[in-house]
């Protein structure tokens, strides 16, 4: 830990963590002191630092029954959208790095992910599936203005034909326009694009560097008229907090061009859980004991239940309410929840520079 900042300064500018409390694993921590001095300077904004990292193996693999892929690749690890409620914060406390600021300020980019990619379904063997992108951290987060990873992970795809899902809430996604929609038209390609509040002010405290809701939904609407088939994700759903928007966010999306969506409701794994109470008592405190009782009355009374099928969805009366709630507006706005299946039967090695085969 570098005590940059820590669980008891001020929240800074322009980030949503509040804190930069040890992760899980770390045998020691930082914690500020008042020096007795009577100094109450602002703190220096915190600068985003993006460190490299080359990979051997670029696609990830899992066996969730949770999620509807199988095979996923990041160009990051952190992300400087820096949402409070992410549940992907956890996985900075494997680096060592703390969940809280670290998690959107010390970023790990990936530049030779295309290349692991491309090596990778090159090999003998290989079978395609649908390959999932922004599933851990956004693959259109700020920094990948400069440094587009993302686009070049999109050409290894788009050259070999292969099958893949993306999820963002960065509306920088509609620069790759032109080769997802190519591969949307051909069903090789779609996005979800994730709208958590309508309300601007809601959302710069809770996504402080995520495009405003409606540059999302422009983004949606400039990929559908590309030809991507586009889902409109109310996620994450926070009872108490946004809830009420969920047939609003829908229909919003469906405006747009969306064709299918779906809704999670908010998850605390681990860390995040007290990252949000805290943020939530500094931005909502009037409605902190309300939202915090709704979740744990759908987590079995705790504030999470990571089982699997349960998770995703929640359980209980709010749970089952906001269910219901989503069914009739998918039937009454005319939203998909299951989109067709990628073509997988697509797929091919293209020769690479310096087959024999390409001299012909």
């Amino acid at each position: 830990m570098d005590g940059r900042v820590t669980s008891g300064q001020a929240r800074a500018p322009g980030r949503a963590a509040g804190g930069n409390a040890a992760g899980r694993f770390e045998r020691l921590s930082v914690e500020a002191v008042d020096d007795g001095w009577g100094t109450d300077d602002d703190l220096p904004p915190i600068r985003t630092d993006v460190t490299e990292e080359f990979l051997r193996r670029a696609i990830t693999r899992n066996t969730s029954p949770d999620v509807g892929f199988d095979r996923s690749v990041n160009p990051y690890r952190g992300c400087e959208h820096g949402c409070i409620y992410c549940f992907a914060r956890p996985s900075h406390a494997y680096l060592g790095l703390s969940p809280g600021l670290d998690f959107e300020t010390r970023l790990i980019a990936r530049p030779n992910a295309a290349q692991a990619l491309e090596a990778e379904l090159r090999k003998p063997g290989y079978r395609p599936g649908t390959l999932a992108i922004g599933t851990n951290t956004d693959p259109y987060q700020p920094i990948e203005r400069d440094r587009g990873i993302m686009r070049a992970l999109l050409r290894v795809l788009s050259e070999f034909r292969h099958p893949v899902g993306v999820v963002t809430k960065g509306s920088l996604v509609t620069r790759d326009a032109d080769i997802l929609g190519e591969m949307g038209q051909a069903g090789l390609a779609r996005v979800g694009i994730s709208v958590t509040t309508l309300d601007a002010d809601l959302a710069r405290r809770m996504e402080p560097r995520c495009p405003a809701p409606a540059h999302r939904l422009r983004a949606v609407e400039t990929l559908a008229k590309a030809g991507v088939p586009v889902r409109i994700m109310a996620s994450p759903i926070i009872p108490g907090l946004t809830d009420h928007e969920l047939e609003a966010i829908l229909k919003a999306g469906r405006d747009a061009g969306a064709v299918a969506a779906s809704t999670i409701p908010l998850r605390l794994p681990r860390e995040v859980s007290a990252l949000w109470q805290d943020w939530l008592a500094e931005h909502y405190p009037d409605r902190q004991g309300r939202v915090m009782s709704k979740l744990r009355d759908m987590h079995g009374g705790r504030d999470y239940d990571p089982e699997f099928g349960k998770r995703m969805t929640g359980q209980g009366v709010w749970a089952n309410l906001i269910q219901a709630r989503y069914r009739q507006a998918l039937a009454r706005l005319g939203l998909a929840r299951d989109l067709p299946p990628l073509r997988c039967d697509l797929f091919h090695v293209p020769f690479a520079v310096g087959d024999q085969l390409g001299l012909f």
